[in-house]
């Protein structure tokens, strides 16, 4: 039996899209990949996105700028990214980049859907209207 695995698979789980990146090593790339992906969910006024990141174990500086300008672009639109938390080595690379802190991170798939149905999980930044995701930047 041969199972074929995309690099990048979409759910959808009531009104939040969940993007599975399918990686071990999440690079420039499929940086661009992502991107398309993420700004087609955008442009269809997707305001509830969830991105899978567990099964990753190296994440670089490129894949994780596309994750922070698509957060900035869903943010234009009222929207927000939700992270499902990568492999620890990729976790602490985002630590040392400082992008953990932009995005709200969750254990599981679950948590990170459910987390929509609570108004107190609205990302840190984006709430307290922060130059850093602001919509006009």
């Amino acid at each position: 039996m041969r199972v074929i695995i995309e690099d990048f698979e979409k759910l959808q789980i009531r009104d939040v899209v969940v993007e599975v990146v399918n990686l071990s090593r999440a690079t420039y790339k499929e940086a661009a990949q992502l991107k398309n992906i993420l700004e087609k969910d955008i442009a269809n006024k997707v305001k509830k996105i969830v991105v899978d990141l567990s099964q990753c174990e190296f994440i670089d500086s490129t894949f994780l700028g596309v994750l922070v300008l698509s957060l900035k672009s869903s943010a234009k639109i009222g929207g927000d990214i939700r992270l499902i938390k990568p492999a620890e080595v990729a976790k602490t690379l985002m630590e040392k980049a400082g992008t953990l802190n932009v995005f709200n991170l969750y254990d599981s798939l679950n948590d990170a859907v459910e987390s929509y149905n609570f108004p107190n999980e609205m990302n840190y930044y984006l709430a307290q209207g922060s130059r850093i995701l602001s919509p006009n930047m």
